[in-house]
C-alpha cells in the first residue's frame, strides 16, 4: 500500500503543475484587457498600462507565469480586480460554505444511493426494482439547476416551512469562526441555535445537488449487485447452505462496491464545480460562485486559484478513492507494486 500511494503522489504532483500551467495559459488566452476591465471604459490610458506593469500583463507568457506561480508557492494568488481584496482572503470566506454544502450533499447521495441500491437488487425485476429504476431516469435527466428551481418554488412559495436562502438567517447570529463550516463551529462552540439554522439552510441546497449523483450510483450499484449474484462463487456459497445475509455481507458487497466506490468519488469532487448555478438560486455565498464572478468579469488571479483549488481538491479525493478501491481489491495493489 505504502509504494502504492507514493506512486499516486509522484503522479500527481505531475498532474498539479501541469494543471496550473493550462489554466495559467487559458486564463491569459480569453479575450479582453483584464486591466481595462478592472478600471472600467472610462479610465484613462495611462492608467491602464500601470496596472498592466503591476500585473506583470506587459511581460511575456513564461515570464508571467513564472512571477504567479512565485507567488502561488508562497500562498499569494494576487488581487482580485472584482472584489478589490486579496484573493487568498476570498478563498478562505467562499470555500468553506462550498465545502460544507458539497460535504452535506455527498453524506445523503452516498447514503441514500446505497439504501435504494441494495433495496433494487434485493428486489431486482420486482415493482419495487422498477420503481426504483423509473425514479432513476428522471433523477439523472434533470440538471441540479432545475431541481433547485424545483425545490425553491415548492419550499419558498407552496410549504415554506425550511429556509431556502443564504447560510443563515438574519435574526441568527455566525457562530464564532474555527473552520468557517458554520454547523462544525456551532457544534464546537456549543451554539445549537446556530448549528440547527445553518442546518436547515444546507438541506434545499444539498438536496438538489445530491439528486443526479444519488439515483446514478444507485442504479450503477443495483447493476453490480445483481451481476455479481450471477457469479459462482455467489452460487457456491448459497449451495453450502450460508445465509443469504452473510453471503451478501462477506461476498457480494465488498467487489460489488469497487466500480461504485471509483464513481461516487469523482461525483464527490465534482459537487464543488457544479455548485455555481445551486448557490446562485439559493444565494449561497460560495467559491463556485465566485469563480463564476470571476470568469464573467476576467479575473485572472480569482479565475486561476479557485480551479487551482478545484483541482487539488479531485487530487485528493482520487488519493482517497485510490486507497479504498486497493483496500477493496487486492489486485490494484499487487499491480502497483510489480
Amino acid at each position: 500500500m505504502l509504494s502504492f500511494l507514493v506512486k499516486r503522489l509522484f503522479q500527481g504532483i505531475f498532474v498539479i503543475v501541469g494543471l496550473s500551467i493550462l489554466i495559467f495559459i487559458i486564463a491569459r488566452i480569453v479575450p479582453g484587457d483584464p486591466a481595462r476591465m478592472s478600471l472600467g471604459p472610462r479610465a484613462p490610458q495611462f492608467a491602464v498600462d500601470e496596472l498592466r506593469r503591476e500585473m506583470h500583463l506587459d511581460k511575456s507568457l513564461p515570464v508571467q507565469y513564472f512571477y504567479w506561480a512565485e507567488g502561488v508557492f508562497r500562498g499569494d494568488f494576487g488581487k482580485s480586480i472584482n472584489t478589490k481584496r486579496a484573493v487568498n482572503t476570498d478563498i478562505r470566506e467562499f470555500l468553506p460554505a462550498t465545502l460544507e454544502l458539497a460535504l452535506l450533499s455527498g453524506i445523503l447521495f452516498i447514503i441514500l444511493a446505497i439504501l435504494l441500491g441494495l433495496l433494487a437488487a434485493k428486489h431486482h425485476d420486482k415493482w419495487v426494482d422498477n420503481l426504483i429504476r423509473g425514479l432513476s431516469y428522471v433523477g439523472i435527466a434533470l440538471p441540479a439547476f432545475v431541481v433547485a428551481e424545483l425545490l425553491l418554488l415548492l419550499f419558498g412559495y407552496v410549504w415554506p416551512i425550511i429556509p431556502v436562502l443564504g447560510r443563515l438567517s438574519p435574526e441568527t447570529g455566525a457562530p464564532t469562526h474555527i473552520t468557517g463550516l458554520f454547523t462544525l463551529d456551532s457544534l464546537l462552540t456549543g451554539n445549537f441555535t446556530a448549528f440547527f439554522n445553518a442546518l436547515a439552510h444546507l438541506i434545499l441546497p444539498a438536496l438538489a445537488l445530491a439528486t443526479g449523483p444519488l439515483f446514478q450510483e444507485a442504479r450503477l450499484l443495483r447493476a453490480s449487485l445483481v451481476d455479481n449474484m450471477g457469479k459462482e462463487y455467489i452460487s457456491v456459497a448459497t449451495g453450502y447452505g450460508l445465509p443469504s445475509r452473510v453471503i451478501t455481507k462477506k461476498y457480494l458487497l465488498k467487489p460489488s462496491f469497487i466500480p461504485v466506490v471509483s464513481v461516487m468519488g469523482m461525483d464527490l469532487a465534482s459537487l464543488m464545480g457544479n455548485a455555481f448555478l445551486v448557490e446562485k438560486i439559493f444565494d449561497w455565498p460560495g467559491i463556485s460562485r465566485y469563480g463564476m464572478n470571476a470568469m464573467m468579469n476576467k479575473d485572472l488571479n480569482a479565475i486561476s486559484a479557485v480551479i487551482l483549488v478545484f483541482g487539488i481538491i479531485f487530487f485528493i479525493v482520487n488519493i482517497i478513492v485510490d486507497i479504498i478501491v486497493a483496500s477493496l481489491d487486492p489486485r490494484i495493489r499487487l499491480g502497483a507494486k510489480s
